[in-house]
Protein backbone atom coordinates (compact mmCIF):
# COMPACT_ATOMS: atom_id res chain seq x y z
CA UNK A 1 0.00 0.00 0.00
CA UNK A 2 1.46 3.38 -1.01
CA UNK A 3 2.06 6.10 1.55
CA UNK A 4 -0.33 9.00 0.96
CA UNK A 5 1.15 11.50 -1.49
CA UNK A 6 4.17 9.35 -2.41
CA UNK A 7 4.54 8.90 -6.17
CA UNK A 8 7.84 6.97 -6.40
CA UNK A 9 9.45 4.90 -3.66
CA UNK A 10 12.26 2.42 -3.06
CA UNK A 11 11.69 0.11 -0.12
CA UNK A 12 14.49 -1.89 1.47
CA UNK A 13 16.51 -1.83 -1.75
CA UNK A 14 19.76 -3.77 -1.90
CA UNK A 15 21.97 -3.75 -4.97
CA UNK A 16 24.97 -6.08 -5.23
CA UNK A 17 27.57 -6.33 -7.94
CA UNK A 18 29.05 -9.76 -7.20
CA UNK A 19 30.31 -9.44 -3.59
CA UNK A 20 30.14 -5.63 -3.55
CA UNK A 21 27.05 -4.16 -1.88
CA UNK A 22 26.42 -0.74 -3.45
CA UNK A 23 22.96 -0.11 -1.96
CA UNK A 24 22.31 -1.45 1.52
CA UNK A 25 18.61 -1.54 2.53
CA UNK A 26 17.79 1.87 1.12
CA UNK A 27 14.39 3.42 1.72
CA UNK A 28 13.63 6.44 -0.45
CA UNK A 29 10.50 8.32 -1.46
CA UNK A 30 9.42 11.35 -3.45
CA UNK A 31 5.98 12.90 -3.35
CA UNK A 32 3.93 14.28 -6.21
CA UNK A 33 5.38 17.66 -7.29
CA UNK A 34 8.11 17.39 -4.62
CA UNK A 35 11.78 18.12 -5.38
CA UNK A 36 14.31 15.95 -3.54
CA UNK A 37 18.06 16.43 -3.74
CA UNK A 38 20.55 13.58 -3.19
CA UNK A 39 24.08 14.33 -2.01
CA UNK A 40 26.98 12.30 -0.68
CA UNK A 41 30.65 11.45 -1.22
CA UNK A 42 32.04 9.47 -4.14
CA UNK A 43 30.93 5.85 -4.05
CA UNK A 44 27.91 6.59 -1.86
CA UNK A 45 25.51 4.80 -4.24
CA UNK A 46 23.67 7.88 -5.52
CA UNK A 47 23.73 7.09 -9.25
CA UNK A 48 23.07 3.42 -8.56
CA UNK A 49 19.91 4.42 -6.68
CA UNK A 50 18.85 6.58 -9.63
CA UNK A 51 19.44 3.64 -11.97
CA UNK A 52 17.27 1.43 -9.76
CA UNK A 53 14.50 4.04 -9.70
CA UNK A 54 14.70 4.46 -13.49
CA UNK A 55 14.70 0.71 -14.18
CA UNK A 56 18.21 0.55 -15.64
CA UNK A 57 19.23 -1.73 -12.74
CA UNK A 58 17.06 -4.34 -11.08
CA UNK A 59 17.61 -4.43 -7.30
CA UNK A 60 19.07 -7.56 -5.73
CA UNK A 61 16.39 -7.26 -3.04
CA UNK A 62 13.65 -4.83 -2.10
CA UNK A 63 10.89 -3.19 -4.14
CA UNK A 64 10.26 -0.09 -6.24
CA UNK A 65 6.75 1.38 -6.38
CA UNK A 66 5.32 4.00 -8.72
CA UNK A 67 1.90 5.47 -8.02
CA UNK A 68 1.34 2.68 -5.53
CA UNK A 69 1.99 -0.18 -7.99
CA UNK A 70 5.10 -2.33 -7.81
CA UNK A 71 7.39 -1.79 -10.81
CA UNK A 72 10.47 -3.62 -9.53
CA UNK A 73 10.63 -5.89 -12.57
CA UNK A 74 9.76 -3.19 -15.11
CA UNK A 75 12.64 -2.08 -17.31
CA UNK A 76 13.66 1.47 -18.14
CA UNK A 77 11.58 1.67 -21.35
CA UNK A 78 8.42 0.55 -19.58
CA UNK A 79 8.97 2.96 -16.70
CA UNK A 80 9.56 5.78 -19.17
CA UNK A 81 6.18 5.11 -20.74
CA UNK A 82 4.65 5.09 -17.25
CA UNK A 83 6.08 8.53 -16.52
CA UNK A 84 9.60 8.14 -15.06
CA UNK A 85 12.26 9.93 -17.12
CA UNK A 86 15.93 10.50 -16.38
CA UNK A 87 18.94 12.44 -17.60
CA UNK A 88 22.49 11.09 -17.58
CA UNK A 89 25.52 12.62 -15.92
CA UNK A 90 27.36 12.54 -19.25
CA UNK A 91 25.01 13.69 -22.07
CA UNK A 92 24.47 11.02 -24.69
CA UNK A 93 22.94 12.69 -27.77
CA UNK A 94 22.84 11.16 -31.23
CA UNK A 95 25.66 13.34 -32.57
CA UNK A 96 24.83 13.11 -36.28
CA UNK A 97 21.19 14.02 -35.69
CA UNK A 98 19.83 17.51 -35.18
CA UNK A 99 18.67 18.78 -31.80
CA UNK A 100 15.05 18.47 -32.94
CA UNK A 101 15.56 14.91 -34.20
CA UNK A 102 17.11 13.91 -30.87
CA UNK A 103 14.09 15.21 -28.99
CA UNK A 104 11.69 13.65 -31.49
CA UNK A 105 13.23 10.22 -30.86
CA UNK A 106 12.59 10.70 -27.15
CA UNK A 107 8.98 11.80 -27.70
CA UNK A 108 8.14 8.92 -30.03
CA UNK A 109 10.24 6.04 -28.72
CA UNK A 110 10.44 7.00 -25.05
CA UNK A 111 7.10 8.73 -24.61
CA UNK A 112 5.02 6.83 -27.17
CA UNK A 113 3.74 9.99 -28.87
CA UNK A 114 3.00 10.17 -32.56
CA UNK A 115 2.13 12.71 -35.23
CA UNK A 116 1.16 16.20 -34.09
CA UNK A 117 1.34 15.24 -30.40
CA UNK A 118 5.00 14.25 -30.76
CA UNK A 119 5.77 17.49 -32.61
CA UNK A 120 4.08 19.54 -29.87
CA UNK A 121 6.02 17.71 -27.16
CA UNK A 122 9.28 18.51 -28.97
CA UNK A 123 8.50 22.20 -29.42
CA UNK A 124 7.37 22.60 -25.80
CA UNK A 125 10.45 20.81 -24.42
CA UNK A 126 12.90 22.72 -26.61
CA UNK A 127 11.27 26.03 -25.79
CA UNK A 128 11.31 25.33 -22.07
CA UNK A 129 15.02 24.42 -22.19
CA UNK A 130 15.99 27.41 -24.33
CA UNK A 131 16.95 25.17 -27.25
CA UNK A 132 14.37 26.06 -29.90
CA UNK A 133 16.83 28.41 -31.64
CA UNK A 134 19.21 25.44 -32.03
CA UNK A 135 16.60 22.95 -33.27
CA UNK A 136 18.33 22.42 -36.63
CA UNK A 137 21.90 22.21 -35.26
CA UNK A 138 23.63 18.84 -35.24
CA UNK A 139 24.00 17.65 -31.66
CA UNK A 140 27.72 16.95 -32.09
CA UNK A 141 28.37 20.69 -32.54
CA UNK A 142 26.90 21.70 -29.16
CA UNK A 143 28.90 22.92 -26.18
CA UNK A 144 28.50 21.39 -22.71
CA UNK A 145 25.68 23.66 -21.49
CA UNK A 146 23.61 23.06 -24.62
CA UNK A 147 24.30 19.32 -24.44
CA UNK A 148 22.99 19.38 -20.86
CA UNK A 149 19.94 21.35 -22.01
CA UNK A 150 19.35 18.85 -24.82
CA UNK A 151 19.61 15.98 -22.34
CA UNK A 152 16.94 17.68 -20.23
CA UNK A 153 14.75 18.42 -23.26
CA UNK A 154 14.85 14.77 -24.32
CA UNK A 155 13.71 13.67 -20.88
CA UNK A 156 10.91 16.24 -20.85
CA UNK A 157 9.71 15.19 -24.31
CA UNK A 158 8.53 11.89 -22.83
CA UNK A 159 6.03 13.87 -20.67
CA UNK A 160 7.22 12.57 -17.29
CA UNK A 161 5.56 12.90 -13.91
CA UNK A 162 8.88 12.10 -12.19
CA UNK A 163 12.14 13.53 -13.51
CA UNK A 164 15.43 11.98 -12.35
CA UNK A 165 18.46 14.25 -12.84
CA UNK A 166 22.04 13.00 -12.47
CA UNK A 167 24.47 15.90 -11.94
CA UNK A 168 22.94 18.08 -14.62
CA UNK A 169 24.94 20.98 -13.20
CA UNK A 170 28.26 19.13 -13.33
CA UNK A 171 30.97 20.92 -15.33
CA UNK A 172 28.99 24.15 -15.73
CA UNK A 173 30.19 27.59 -14.71
CA UNK A 174 28.36 29.40 -11.92
CA UNK A 175 26.46 31.48 -14.48
CA UNK A 176 25.51 28.39 -16.51
CA UNK A 177 24.44 26.56 -13.36
CA UNK A 178 22.26 29.57 -12.53
CA UNK A 179 20.56 29.26 -15.92
CA UNK A 180 19.93 25.57 -15.25
CA UNK A 181 18.42 26.40 -11.84
CA UNK A 182 16.03 28.85 -13.51
CA UNK A 183 14.90 26.10 -15.91
CA UNK A 184 14.40 23.58 -13.09
CA UNK A 185 12.41 26.13 -11.09
CA UNK A 186 10.14 26.61 -14.09
CA UNK A 187 9.65 22.83 -14.21
CA UNK A 188 8.63 22.93 -10.56
CA UNK A 189 5.83 25.26 -11.59
CA UNK A 190 4.55 22.47 -13.84
CA UNK A 191 4.08 20.20 -10.83
CA UNK A 192 6.75 17.67 -11.79
CA UNK A 193 8.30 15.50 -9.10
CA UNK A 194 12.08 15.88 -9.29
CA UNK A 195 14.91 13.75 -7.87
CA UNK A 196 18.24 15.53 -8.40
CA UNK A 197 21.73 14.22 -7.66
CA UNK A 198 24.15 17.12 -7.56
CA UNK A 199 27.54 17.86 -6.02
CA UNK A 200 27.00 21.64 -6.21
CA UNK A 201 25.04 21.85 -2.96
CA UNK A 202 24.24 25.58 -3.13
CA UNK A 203 22.51 24.90 -6.47
CA UNK A 204 20.34 22.19 -4.92
CA UNK A 205 19.41 24.42 -2.01
CA UNK A 206 17.78 26.85 -4.44
CA UNK A 207 15.42 24.19 -5.75
CA UNK A 208 14.69 21.25 -3.45
CA UNK A 209 12.16 20.77 -0.65
CA UNK A 210 14.08 17.94 0.93
CA UNK A 211 17.64 16.69 0.97
CA UNK A 212 18.84 13.10 1.28
CA UNK A 213 22.47 12.29 2.08
CA UNK A 214 23.93 8.88 1.25
CA UNK A 215 27.17 7.31 2.37
CA UNK A 216 28.50 3.78 1.75
CA UNK A 217 25.22 2.68 0.16
CA UNK A 218 22.97 3.89 2.96
CA UNK A 219 20.77 6.91 3.63
CA UNK A 220 22.34 8.69 6.60
CA UNK A 221 20.14 11.79 6.66
CA UNK A 222 16.79 12.82 5.17
CA UNK A 223 15.00 16.07 5.89
CA UNK A 224 15.02 19.85 5.50
CA UNK A 225 18.01 20.79 3.31
CA UNK A 226 19.88 23.05 5.71
CA UNK A 227 19.25 20.73 8.65
CA UNK A 228 20.69 17.81 6.66
CA UNK A 229 23.82 19.77 5.71
CA UNK A 230 24.33 20.65 9.39
CA UNK A 231 23.97 17.02 10.51
CA UNK A 232 27.13 15.67 12.16
CA UNK A 233 27.02 12.40 10.19
CA UNK A 234 26.73 14.32 6.92
CA UNK A 235 29.64 16.61 7.78
CA UNK A 236 31.73 13.57 8.69
CA UNK A 237 30.84 11.81 5.42
CA UNK A 238 31.97 14.81 3.37
CA UNK A 239 35.14 15.39 5.33
CA UNK A 240 35.97 11.72 5.08
CA UNK A 241 35.21 11.13 1.41
CA UNK A 242 35.06 14.33 -0.62
CA UNK A 243 32.05 15.65 -2.45
CA UNK A 244 30.48 13.71 -5.35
Amino acid sequence: MAEAGVILAAEGVIKRFNALIVLDRVDFRVGAAEAVGIVGPNGAGKTTLLNVLAGAFKPSAGTVRFRGAEVTDAGAAERCRLGIARSHQVPRPFGAMTVFENVLVAATTGGGFGGEAAYERCIDSLQLCGMLRLANRRAETLGLLDRKRLELARALATDPVVLLLDEIGGGLTDAEAGEMVATILELRGRQLAIVWIEHIVHVLLQVVDRLVCMNAGRVIADGAPRAVMADAAVIDAYLGGGVA
